[in-house]
């Protein structure tokens, strides 16, 4: 769930912009983005591990099947009722509980190879270094630091408890040295080595979901383009 980010990799300060998540076309918030910092939580975390806790027993659902629309950001305090939702809903709900925890955290959306074009995820900064959480990989403590290479952030949000601010993050030019790569190396393969081991017997299931959520897609993707008579 949490790796320390490769800085020749990841742009993790960024700089400061002008509300990214509220232009009418693009990446976009449902709601002004002081809604998701305003309203008071139900579930109060102690500790990263209640975080954890809690998202394990969260369910992935996307947008289109749980409200019938392309794209809604959830409220965290609705998201904790529901208890499912898509990344947006997982990360803004983490952020908000590292907020109360005293983290330096950033609510962060761009793109990730695994999850596809678009993918919203949590960072935070402690001791000088800059802190990858990825929500939807709570069962995972931490994963191998090679795995960030694939997030490249594009806006991200910050709060004070008074000021939200934003940024907006710029893909580093400077590539990886076989100095920085190669004693990584090791840590990865071993990590997902023992992960698909370990994860063996949910392989059928995890295909079944992996088609079901396709298909669900293209049925979509077909209505809208099925001119009506």
């Amino acid at each position: 769930m949490i790796s320390e980010v490769i800085p020749e990799t990841y742009d993790a300060t960024g700089r400061q912009t002008s509300r990214p998540f509220e232009r009418r076309r693009g990446l976009h918030s449902t709601f002004p983005f002081g809604r998701y910092v305003s309203q008071p939580l139900g579930v109060k975390c102690k500790t990263i591990g209640d975080v954890r806790r809690f998202l394990a027993d969260c369910k992935y659902v996307s947008d289109e099947e749980q409200f019938g629309k392309e794209d809604y950001w959830q409220p965290p305090e609705e998201f904790e009722k529901r208890k499912k939702g898509d990344c947006e809903d997982f990360a803004l709900w983490t952020w908000r509980q590292l907020l109360s925890l005293g983290y330096d955290a950033r609510f962060v959306a761009g793109s990730c190879g695994r999850y596809g074009s678009g993918h919203a995820w949590v960072e935070y900064f402690q001791d000088g270094k800059c802190y990858l959480m990825e929500s939807l990989a709570s069962r995972v403590g931490t994963f191998p630091r090679l795995s960030t290479v694939k997030y490249v952030p594009r806006f991200s949000a910050s709060w004070d408890g008074k000021t939200v601010r934003y940024f907006s993050h710029t893909k580093p030019h400077t590539s990886l040295t076989a100095r920085v790569v190669t004693p990584l190396i090791a840590n990865y393969l071993i990590f997902w080595a023992y992960f698909w081991v370990a994860n063996s017997y949910r392989l059928p299931r995890l295909l079944w979901k992996f088609l079901r959520r396709n298909i669900f897609k293209r049925e979509l993707w077909l209505q809208h383009k099925t001119p009506e008579r």
